[in-house]
């Protein structure tokens, strides 16, 4: 017999059973852990200053740490319950926080002088005394929650003794000696218990009011109070630099960042509304003592604040030095000042300026320039899209002035500095362009100089890795500094031959603006400022068209631009013609010739196509003149608009293959849309432009490059041709005209297939059945009679039978579509009277029903249809 245990005992065996796999399963872990831990490469060293342990657990990969197999979930390990005790505290110091408020505000005036002081004094010692006790005993957040209460209770007390001790006293001055008294007591205080996160912080934000406060209350000027904020950032700037802790060194970081912001804004607004010269030397004095402060703060600060601090000395150098000059000089030239004085920090570079601190001057300067020069973008929109009102009224006649001729309301007397910024901007742009190695030379300081701290030796040391300082340069870095064209694999800057474009292109456009600005600030006699701009088109296109064969390392930013340029100023100063007849005239042919000539001269590429397909476009508009100085209306003009896509083709045949040739063609056709386009209001002029353009087709055809698209193209405007013709002369019986063009056609084909068999059916019949079945087929939709139909129907019966038996793709499609649209025109009526008296269900459902059994049948259906698609291309 089988002996079975008890209950309770067969459970301890089972317990302890259960007891020895778990034990045998955390050997057999930790030996599987051990064994990865030996399998893995050694872990890379640590960083300097990097602590593993300082996240809770081991580094990983580090032999000897216990891995865990996938899915583990360590046990919980105990820890304290911060979050609840960080609530209790808080909600401790708030109570007590109301408390003290409760008792300064209600309770205060039932008690004496002694009671008060008592009171007061001994809590606020109290909480004062506090920290130190818990902090000894590990009481770190109950330390902060009274450290907290202390703070609360120092204001009232401060509040306390204004309302009894010296309440005639002045509330913004009393507040500002607190401040300043409460600010040393925390600062001291925090100092004291340096374990103590709040004081310090607390003591910053306090440090912020004193000097505001007492100059507000003195009723100083505004220029004391920005003396005061200034002040007052210096010393938030030192805290943050030299500060004990995060948490002060963050705070005062902020509200220096504050208080600078604010005293900058106040000697700004000083020096930009002072009366005169010397009224502006107070702000700027001001201001250049902010930009020093700056400065200073940069030398010790991290990277970005040093580029920060550089920005914000740019600015007020420049608003100081600016600010004397602009206001002794109109209103209009104060940005001529200004921007003077911007130019001026760009001397940092020869300075011994940190070069994060030197780049954020450089990028104020910079900004400085781009504000003057957005200053001008008002006065060169109105100059270039101005004329645009001379569409509505061609040829009205020559206005006085250029500003007549430009329409615009701008105030043009406020932007008479504008041409010499853009004029003095352009000059330094063209310099550095063009004495650009001595400008690399002269930046090369700057480029080479390594920044306090950063780990690196000075500018010139062994091993700094800049090749000119006479240090090694890094793996993979290229010998050449960036500026002189290199750049290093590990850091990319922009190219010295990009930048040196970019100058060159920026030149460039900025002189032509000030150039054109300085007619309409002038007000010059249209005459004059059409020639003008004429010939800045010319010097554009001279620029465009000489650079572009020395465009080597990036200098071809220049004649791109350029050319760009050139395009839009030629838009511009043909619309600006558009006001007189013989300015017109004058303009377009002038821009015309300039145009061809610089495709002449431009190398083959992408500029002799644009210069190419320009001087086509003006060639266009001039005969689109002709015609309206002839007193032609617009459909009579439009045969003359053909002209210019006639000699197209022509320079197309000459061209042949040239890459030029295709746009100019295009160009071509699109005047040709034009003149169809005025011919559409006329039928009989319509078929003539359209009959013209088949010409025109037919000749581009003859070129075996050009035949597979415009051979089609001229058969289809031939017989659009005749059908226009036919409808203008109000013909019913087109086949008397198309029937002896019909069967002409079809026996050229017949004699081309027999001479070449392996033609195709379109290129033989296509053309010739097309002239006659198409507009048969039109008449026949509106022929109330039977017999036309009728006999078309047979037509294209016999020819799709024809086309099925010799298998000629053009005969069974044009016959199948014919004949299958005649059908159509025959049943309608029966149709719509079938279709009127069903129920209004029902062809809904047929529908449905059809689209059902296709879908049923899709993968026959589209087996069919390929069938029928590799049959069809069988057939010729």
């Amino acid at each position: 017999m089988e002996h079975v245990p008890p209950p309770a005992e067969e459970l301890a065996r089972l317990d302890r059973e259960l007891a020895e796999l778990d034990a045998r399963r955390a050997q057999l872990l930790t030996r599987r852990a051990w064994l990865l831990a030996a399998l893995r490469p050694p872990a890379p060293t640590a960083a300097p200053g990097w602590n593993p342990s300082a996240w809770g657990a081991p580094a990983a990969g580090r032999p000897g740490a216990p891995a865990q197999p996938w899915g583990y979930v360590p046990p919980k390990q105990p820890s304290a319950p911060r979050s609840a005790q960080n609530v209790l505290l808080t909600l401790g110091g708030l109570l007590l926080t109301v408390a003290a408020i409760a008792f300064t505000l209600v309770s205060w005036g039932s008690m004496g002088i002694g009671g008060r002081s008592a009171v007061l004094a001994a809590v606020t010692v109290g909480a004062l005394a506090a920290p130190v006790v818990l902090l000894r005993r590990g009481l770190t957040a109950t330390a902060e929650a009274l450290a907290a209460l202390a703070l609360v209770l120092t204001l009232l007390d401060a509040y306390a003794v204004h309302a009894v001790a010296a309440p005639d006293t002045d509330g913004l001055g009393f507040t500002a000696v607190a401040a300043a008294v409460l600010a040393a007591l925390w600062t001291a205080y925090g100092l004291a218990l340096d374990k103590l996160h709040l004081p310090l912080p607390a003591a910053v934000v306090l440090a912020q009011w004193p000097l505001l406060f007492g100059a507000w209350a003195a009723g100083a000027p505004a220029l004391v109070v920005g003396w005061a904020l200034l002040a007052t950032a210096v010393l938030d700037g030192a805290i943050a630099l030299w500060g004990k802790g995060t948490g002060a060194r963050v705070t005062a970081c902020l509200g220096g960042s504050v208080m600078a912001f604010s005293a900058l804004m106040v000697g700004l607004t000083l020096s930009v509304t002072a009366s005169g010269p010397l009224g502006a030397l107070a702000p700027g004095v001001l201001l250049l003592t902010a930009a020093a402060a700056a400065l200073a703060g940069a030398w010790r600060a991290p990277r970005g604040f040093a580029r920060a601090g550089g920005v914000v000395a740019g600015l007020a150098v420049v608003a100081a030095v600016g600010g004397v000059p602009a206001a002794a000089v109109p209103e209009g030239w104060r940005v001529l000042a200004y921007l003077l004085a911007g130019l001026a920090p760009a001397a940092v570079v020869r300075a011994r300026l940190p070069r994060n601190a030197a780049i954020g001057v450089l990028v104020a300067s910079a900004a400085v320039v781009a504000g003057a020069l957005v200053g001008a973008l008002p006065g060169l929109a109105a100059v270039l899209l101005g004329p645009v009102t001379l569409l509505s009224d061609v040829w009205s006649g020559s206005p006085e002035g250029f500003r007549s001729a430009v329409g615009s309301t701008l105030p043009w007397s406020e932007l008479a500095a504008t041409p010499v910024v853009l004029a003095l901007v352009a000059g330094l742009l063209g310099a550095a362009y063009r004495w650009w190695p001595s400008l690399a030379r002269i930046a090369a300081p700057l480029i080479a100089r390594e920044e306090p701290g950063s780990g690196a030796g000075p500018a010139g040391a062994p091993g700094t890795g800049t090749p000119e300082a006479g240090g090694a340069a890094a793996p993979g870095v290229s010998g050449a500094p960036w500026y002189a064209g290199g750049a290093p694999a590990a850091r990319r800057r922009p190219s010295g031959a990009a930048l040196r474009g970019a100058a060159g292109a920026g030149a460039a456009v900025l002189g032509w603006g000030a150039l054109l600005l300085s007619g309409a600030v002038l007000d010059v006699p249209y005459a004059v400022a059409v020639a003008g701009e004429t010939l800045l088109v010319a010097g554009l296109l001279a620029l465009a068209v000489g650079g572009a064969g020395s465009g080597r390392n990036g200098s071809a930013a220049v004649p791109v631009t350029a050319l760009v340029v050139a395009l839009a100023a030629a838009v511009s100063t043909g619309l600006l013609s558009l006001a007189s007849e013989g300015a017109s005239y004058a303009v377009f042919g002038a821009l015309t010739a300039l145009f061809a000539g610089a495709a002449v001269r431009a190398g083959a590429g992408v500029p002799r196509a644009v210069f190419a397909v320009a001087a086509t476009v003006g060639g266009t508009v001039l005969s689109g003149f002709a015609g309206r100085s002839l007193g032609l209306a617009p459909h009579e003009a439009a045969p003359l608009v053909l002209l210019v896509p006639a000699l197209t083709v022509l320079f197309g045949a000459r061209l042949r293959r040239n890459p030029v040739a295709l746009p100019v063609e295009l160009t071509g056709a699109l005047g040709a849309l034009v003149a169809v386009a005025l011919a559409v209001p006329d039928a009989p002029f319509l078929a003539l432009v359209l009959a013209l353009c088949g010409v025109l087709a037919a000749g581009a055809a003859v070129r075996p490059e050009r035949r597979p698209v415009v051979g089609y193209l001229a058969a289809a405007l031939f017989v659009l041709a005749t059908w226009v013709r036919l409808a203008a002369s109000e013909v019913s019986f087109p086949e008397a005209y198309t029937l002896p063009v019909t069967v002409p056609a079809l026996v050229v084909g017949f004699l081309r297939r027999r001479k070449d068999p392996g033609g195709a059916s379109w290129t033989a019949y296509g053309p010739g059945l097309a002239a006659t079945l198409l507009p048969s087929l039109a008449v026949a939709w509106t022929d109330p009679d039977w017999q036309r139909p009728l006999l078309l129907g047979v037509a294209a019966l016999v020819i799709t039978l024809l086309g099925a038996r010799y298998r000629l793709q053009a005969l069974l499609l044009l016959g199948g579509a014919v004949l299958a649209l005649d059908g159509l025109h025959e049943l309608a009526p029966y149709v719509v009277q079938v279709a009127g008296a069903l129920p209004r269900w029902l062809p809904p459902a047929l529908a449905g029903l059809l689209l059902l059994v296709v879908g049923a049948t899709y993968e026959q259906r589209l087996r069919d249809a390929r069938r029928l698609k590799d049959a069809l291309g069988r057939m010729r």
